[in-house]
């Protein structure tokens, strides 16, 4: 039988059940505050106002088409009425179709990307147009940044039994597949040269592991490809082995080496959606089952040793349904993002240096309070996809 990843968790962990539960409520309830009507759009982020006596408020600033359709991707697994509070009354199907519409104003490769995602995901009958628009801003032989061309792959993969996009498909995977140190299992920032600067070309983030992985996990299951599939669980595997003692998924690695650069900041979302989310299509296509780790990573919501007291308390919950967000990360408060500057440097000529004083000048302690639409949408794509086998 077939069981979604939620149901799978109550097994596996009932406490941890709860916890994403909750997590999943807050998703829902905090959404709609981050919608704006008007513009039909979500906002970028909502940002927390702290005084000594606690959070008195929240703000939004800015918009995002990009958040905006991610949040449709997870979504659109909730019943059709639990849709609507979300989008201004809107189902997610026709939420999509606004997106599809604003696509001949998108220049992004990346919102093209996941609008065309959403569009093959709800079936939208102008997807034509919406892969149209995502040729046009894909240029042929151009380096992209790593996650955007992983974006590029998991839509024509979606899309791939509706359209006819194989030629597409097959280019769009060569060039995750080529991005890759010659021999390693981690990606870059970049699928090619001249985006990153030289001296920080090796260094690349959790999300340039996260979404090829994703991507070629979700290629699969769309059609048996085992090199994507064996990419994908080499990427997971390396991952996994340098997680954090309290679960953390950290930031930064070393693309050559595949070694970790600098482990700051701790995103939640990384936590509680993005690692879940590509590790279980992972699993869902064939691939090894990492869920211990999932488990693990889940529970440093509430259990965040960077910020906890002798008795494991934390001395500021992650996660606060009063105002409908889960905090951003926690990371060191230094200056001008010094130290993963320093590493950034020092680890392209002596990828093992550590610089270890720098640990001990600035610890992570300092919470960022921001939570941006995004995280709820990978929230529910991640805990309510599935099913798995």
């Amino acid at each position: 039988m077939n069981t979604t990843r939620l149901e799978a968790l109550a097994h596996e962990d009932p406490s941890l059940h709860a916890l994403a539960e909750r997590l999943l409520a807050l998703a829902e309830a905090g959404l709609p505050g981050m919608y704006l009507p008007d513009a039909d759009t979500f906002v970028f982020t909502r940002v927390g106002t702290v005084t000594s006596d606690g959070v008195r408020r929240t703000e939004s600033r800015g918009t995002s088409t990009r958040y905006a359709a991610i949040t449709a991707l997870g979504a659109r697994f909730l019943p059709e009425d639990r849709q609507r509070p979300l989008f201004g009354g809107h189902t997610v199907e026709e939420y999509t179709g606004l997106l599809v519409e604003q696509l001949p104003a998108v220049t992004n490769l990346g919102d093209a990307a996941l609008i065309a995602w959403a569009a093959a995901e709800t079936g939208h009958p102008k997807l034509a147009d919406a892969l149209a628009r995502l040729a046009a801003l894909d240029v042929p032989e151009r380096p992209q940044y790593t996650v955007e061309a992983a974006w590029v792959l998991s839509a024509l993969a979606a899309a791939r039994t509706a359209v006819d996009v194989e030629d597409r498909l097959a280019a769009a995977r060569d060039r995750l597949l080529a991005a890759r140190a010659e021999g390693g299992p981690l990606f870059p920032h970049a699928t090619g040269p001249g985006l990153v600067p030289g001296y920080r070309s090796h260094v690349a983030c959790f999300a340039d592991q996260t979404y090829p992985l994703q991507a070629l996990a979700r290629l699969h299951a769309s059609g048996s490809d085992p090199e994507a599939l064996a990419a994908a669980d080499a990427c997971a595997a390396r991952i996994c082995a340098l997680q954090g003692d309290g679960g953390q998924w950290w930031w930064h690695y070393d693309a050559r080496t595949g070694g970790v650069v600098e482990g700051y900041p701790v995103y939640s979302v990384h936590q509680h959606a993005m690692a879940p989310t590509a590790l279980f299509d992972l699993a869902d296509a064939g691939g090894t089952d990492f869920g211990a780790a999932v488990r693990r990573g889940l529970r440093w919501m509430t259990d965040v040793p960077e910020i906890s007291g002798p008795d494991g308390t934390p001395r500021e919950p992650m996660i606060l349904e009063k105002y409908g967000v889960t905090w951003r990360k926690v990371y060191r408060g230094d200056p001008a993002k010094a130290v993963r500057a320093a590493r950034g440097l020092t680890t392209k000529v002596a990828p093992q240096a550590r610089l270890a004083p720098l640990d001990r000048m600035f610890r992570p302690v300092v919470i960022d309070r921001e939570c941006r639409p995004y995280e709820f949408g990978w929230l529910l794509h991640a805990w309510l996809g599935g099913p798995r086998r």
